[in-house]
């Protein structure tokens, strides 16, 4: 149940990110409250992931998570631009998440 927890919280924290650019600098009130209520989301998933796994895991999946997702969605919703080396360094943080859930822990 941690890793749903986990991958959760993760999915959540790109859709905060998304959110928090779509508030113009928390000027625009929807947004505003969606990132809000996405973030507190997001932080209570990744505190119920670390009452199982460990926090160096946890932390490091769900940030993670978050920078390539919101590469992603820079990319696909909003035109951000594609250059190798930001794609080298998404793959690189993709590595890094598989290597971390391979690591043997819970």
């Amino acid at each position: 149940m941690a890793w749903i927890y986990l991958v959760s919280a993760g999915l959540l924290e790109i859709a905060w990110a998304y959110s928090m650019k779509r508030s113009e600098g928390f000027t625009l009130l929807l947004p505003t409250l969606l990132t809000i209520v996405m973030m507190v989301a997001s932080f209570g998933l990744l505190s119920l992931s670390m009452k199982t796994l460990p926090l160096g895991t946890a932390y490091t999946i769900w940030t993670g998570i978050g920078a390539v997702g919101a590469f992603i969605i820079g990319i696909a919703a909003l035109g951000e631009a594609v250059t190798p080396m930001r794609a080298l360094a998404a793959l690189l943080i993709v590595a890094g998440i598989v290597m971390m859930k391979l690591s043997g822990d819970p």
